[in-house]
């Protein structure tokens, strides 16, 4: 790992800072970016999680994937916590704090609107930006795509039922375009591109040309993580400039769900002797949360300046701090993990 990688989280916090003081300073051009998006999908930052996602993708041994079902734990393990633990635990600690612990602090009609937030959150797991937090791991990209694929196809049937259940509401409509646009850019696209290039690299040089390549690449990906958290923190830097208290408070039930779910899946990964590099991904897909929907499916329900659409949005803000966090952690923690030839599956 070189310097660069090795003081990412120097490298976020100073991206943040920026993204915010140029969002004060050059308002248009942010805002210009902002609208530059269709059904809640923002194409300035696909383009980055393109860069952030595409060296991977260049990773991924289609020859590999028909024996991932030879080895389930780490994807049961994702499994159960995104669509049997998530949901409702991020609903207990929206209610907890919100209708309790917050209760002298925020407006009994707002406080609903954040408890809908969270819930919309935690029934959309998994957002594409895994791929960069399973790459900065050395997580196995066959299984990291198997994993996203897997939770994307449950999320079609499953997120809805569950939001209406939680929310008491029989009336969900799934932004099908939202969910749509975003698997196909954010996965489909750079998938294809990467098998594309692969194939050239292999029949060029063999696998040492491919991994030659990935090597060379990767730091696009970090890059592209950067400048993604400058125009993530840029849009909404007036939000937490002018709301700093709410923004906080929000942010701290978040934080322990977030914390709480990598915790279970790290732990059930550890305890079940599942390898390290499917371990580390499994762990952060069970912590991610596919902001892009929850935003869409907030605003459409509640409206774009409701508590509800503020939950989510400070759930994009806080996910690439909390993943690089757990990123490092996971890194610190590889040796205690069987190597994949010992691992029992």
């Amino acid at each position: 790992m070189g310097a660069f990688e090795r003081y990412l989280s120097v490298w976020v916090a100073l991206a943040i800072v920026v993204g915010i003081g140029l969002g004060q300073v050059l308002p248009g051009v942010f805002g210009a970016l902002a609208g530059f998006e269709y059904a809640n999908v923002n194409f300035a930052v696909a383009i980055l999680i393109w860069a952030m996602v595409w060296p991977m993708m260049i990773g991924v041994d289609f020859s590999s994937l028909a024996r991932v079902g030879e080895k389930p734990k780490g994807l049961l393990i994702t499994l159960v916590v995104n669509w049997l633990i998530k949901p409702f635990t991020m609903a207990a600690l929206g209610v907890v704090f919100f209708r309790y612990v917050f209760a002298g602090l925020i407006p009994e009609a707002d406080a609903e609107g954040y408890i809908a937030g969270l819930i919309l959150l935690g029934a959309a797991p998994c957002t594409a930006m895994v791929f960069i937090w399973s790459q900065l791991t050395r997580g196995d990209p066959n299984y990291t795509l198997v994993q996203v694929s897997v939770n994307d196809a449950i999320m079609v049937v499953a997120f809805a039922p569950i939001v209406a259940l939680l929310l008491g509401m029989t009336d969900i409509i799934v932004p099908w375009e939202t969910l749509l646009l975003s698997v196909g850019l954010y996965v489909v696209v750079p998938l294809v591109a990467g098998i594309a290039v692969r194939q050239m690299l292999k029949a060029r040089g063999g696998d040492a040309a491919v991994d030659a390549f990935i090597e060379r690449v990767k730091p696009a990906s970090v890059l592209g993580l950067l400048l993604t958290v400058v125009l993530l923190f840029g849009f909404q830097g007036e939000v937490i400039l002018s709301q700093p208290l709410v923004i906080a408070l929000i942010a701290v039930p978040i934080l322990i769900q977030s914390y709480g779910m990598f915790a279970v899946a790290y732990g059930a990964a550890y305890a079940l002797k599942v390898p390290h590099n499917v371990a580390a991904p499994c762990a952060l897909i069970g912590t991610s949360n596919f902001f892009e929907l929850a935003v869409a499916v907030a605003i459409s329900l509640f409206g774009l300046n409701s508590g509800a659409a503020l939950a989510t949005v400070v759930g994009v803000l806080v996910e690439v701090p909390v993943m690089l966090s757990l990123v490092a952690f996971a890194n610190r923690t590889r040796e205690a993990f069987v190597e994949e030839a010992q691992a029992d599956t």
